[in-house]
């Protein structure tokens, strides 16, 4: 008898399913090969493809795979609009109603906007899953993260009172569950040990009826768990080792019942990471001087290169005590750790602007621009924006600290384009057909939306330089070039330079500033963007802007507005400026007329030149 996949035992229908057929086809197709009718192989076969498009070690690669796959993902999971039920728009009436608001009437116009809020929610919660599971911290076997990934959009959020997770139904407004990293650990754990101690099929079978439960008991142990240590910050580093003999199961022992929310405290994962790299924790001492409390990781990727670093306020974000232990830490990687400099002057500036609130001493202006992000991004080490972010401004008026931090007055800033003036000092509104034609050169501040909305002006000095050139410049550099990026500065009749140097006035704007509250398409977003007045980018700013943007945030990716250009394998492409562990990379996106953008991806465009 055939030795059965994991995923034929949990769904002994997959098998037979289209989705695996069209694998099994496309395996057949591609190595000439026939695959046996035999569940086990064709689930291996759809397994491979799923771990090629989502698991691809090639981070860009996997990114766009991910990318023209997402719009189909929140077509199939999400709620569409003719399911809200009633029931939700007396819920909000009700709430309104306790807070105060008295009793209202919901408009269409405000159901419509309930409606967009509850579908950007969850779409923002599906996008956590999605970017944890395909990104290198989630080191699971590729059929358990597809087994997690289909038990986990089946349920609703975890409900902490009741120590349980509701179920999903086709009128659900809630987002999908958070993420726990460290009970998803476990149960990765639970999960290969039954596979290994029982070896009837309905016995596990049954135990994976059992998935909602068991993670959610795991949940609530990891919540009662916490994090010791208080306001102890003595204590020491330990260095697991690559390659170490029993540095795997040290590690798991030292982090295992210790409420850190990290996934290195299921055994398998731990074992999987100090096979990618060494792993370095910082232990508090407990009250007889023994460090025992894990507070800070640092995970390697292969000899220098650092994976990331965690801590164990939710979302792995550092504890401000921590930092200067991390900081003392980070010296010792030198340049490698530049990246995560920021992040931890970042951190400690939040301290002090939370210490600044709670004495009640008044914010400076230096102080507003960095916590309105007015010159850059606030980076934390969590997988998520630090919440003391929103908890700071949610005390602010922002009305108000906006005219500080611009040093004008309300009639100073413009809300549409008649009301600029030659002192208009910001602009903050939608943007309007001819916009970009309408607004001064000189104006510094240009919002959709105060703050999240910033419109940002480069200027750039583009032209003059072939192909070749450009890319020996990146190389001299040490920026990173992917296959398909380099593919299409090769390609000599659609990769077309600039021939003398010229000033050009860039416009970095998202696709929700353009107007589009859901996912657009390529064309759709062009089209947008001739209409505010900007045109597509001439082949050589994606290179050019990457040489000049090298202080670019750590998971940044932004994109080139520009006609596109046939990578190697023949798709349509665009040049992406990325950032991540690895440093700085010009690499490429697929970008099809009909391929989808989500709101939140950052373009490039070429302010059009007004006509004289």
């Amino acid at each position: 008898m055939f030795e059965k996949h994991p995923l034929h035992i949990k769904n002994p229908e997959l098998q037979k399913s289209a989705d695996v057929q069209h694998a099994v086809v496309r395996d057949q197709r591609h190595t000439g090969e026939k695959i046996p009718n035999d569940p086990k192989d064709r689930i291996e076969a759809y397994t491979d493809r799923l771990e090629n498009i989502f698991l691809n070690p090639d981070s860009r690669v996997r990114e766009r795979n991910i990318d023209l796959l997402r719009p189909k993902i929140y077509d199939s999971l999400i709620i569409k609009r003719g399911n809200f039920p009633d029931s939700y728009f007396e819920l909000q009436k009700r709430v309104a109603r306790e807070q105060g608001h008295g009793d209202i009437e919901i408009s269409q116009e405000m159901r419509e906007q309930m409606i967009d809020t509850a579908i950007a929610d969850q779409r923002h919660s599906l996008d956590a899953w999605i970017d944890y599971l395909s990104s290198e911290d989630a080191v699971y076997p590729a059929w358990f993260k597809y087994y997690a990934w289909n038990q986990i959009t089946k349920l609703s959020q975890f409900d902490k009172e009741r120590g349980e997770f509701k179920k999903r139904t086709e009128s659900t407004v809630a987002p999908f569950p958070d993420i726990y990293r460290e009970p998803l650990a476990q149960m990765a754990d639970l999960y290969e040990r039954v596979k290994q101690d029982n070896k009837d099929p309905e016995a596990r079978a049954e135990f994976d009826k059992k998935f909602p439960n068991l993670y959610a008991e795991l949940i609530v142990k990891s919540l009662e768990a916490g994090v010791g240590g208080g306001e102890t910050i003595e204590g020491a580093w330990v260095k697991f080792e690559q390659g170490e003999e029993g540095a795997a199961e040290k590690l798991f022992q030292s982090l295992d019942g210790r409420g850190t929310g990290w996934c290195t405290a299921g055994y398998s994962t731990a074992q999987t990471q100090i096979e990618s790299g060494d792993f370095y924790v910082y232990y508090t001492n407990d009250k007889d001087g023994n460090p025992i409390q894990p507070r800070l990781a640092i995970r390697m990727n292969g000899d220098t290169q650092i994976g990331e670093v965690r801590g164990v306020l939710p979302q792995q974000n550092v504890e401000p005590l921590m930092q200067e232990v991390l900081e003392e830490k980070l010296q010792a990687f030198g340049k490698e750790a530049d990246a995560y400099h920021k992040r931890s002057s970042d951190m400690k500036m939040l301290t002090v602007l939370e210490n600044k609130k709670k004495q009640g001493i008044p914010f400076a202006k230096e102080d507003l621009t960095f916590l309105y992000e007015i010159n850059s991004t606030i980076e934390g080490f969590g997988y998520q924006e630090d919440p003391r972010i929103a908890e700071l401004r949610a005390d602010r008026n922002t009305e108000r600290d906006m005219l500080v931090i611009f040093d004008c007055t309300q009639a100073d800033i413009a809300r549409t384009p008649s009301e600029i003036r030659p002192t208009t000092k910001a602009y903050v509104g939608q943007l309007e057909p001819g916009i970009f034609q309408k607004l001064p050169a000189t104006l510094e501040h240009v919002y959709t939306a105060f703050p999240e909305g910033k419109v940002r002006r480069i200027e750039s000095k583009v032209g003059g330089k072939s192909a070749g050139t450009l890319q020996e410049e990146l190389e001299a550099a040490q920026i990173n070039i992917g296959g398909y990026a380099e593919s299409m500065l090769k390609n000599k009749k659609e990769f077309i330079a600039t021939p003398e140097l010229e000033e050009m006035t860039l416009i970095r704007l998202t696709v929700a500033d353009l107007g589009f509250k859901s996912s657009a398409t390529t064309d759709q977003i062009y089209k947008r963007a001739e209409e505010l007045g900007l045109e597509l980018c001439p082949s050589d700013v994606g290179p050019t802007l990457r040489l000049q943007y090298q202080n670019q945030p750590l998971g940044e990716w932004l994109y080139i507005g520009m006609k596109q250009i046939a990578d190697s394998d023949g798709n349509p492409g665009v040049f992406m400026l990325a950032r991540d562990g690895g440093g700085l990379w010009l690499d490429s996106s697929w970008a099809r007329p009909s391929s989808g953008w989500n709101p939140d991806g950052g373009f490039v465009f070429r302010l059009r030149k007004s006509e004289s």
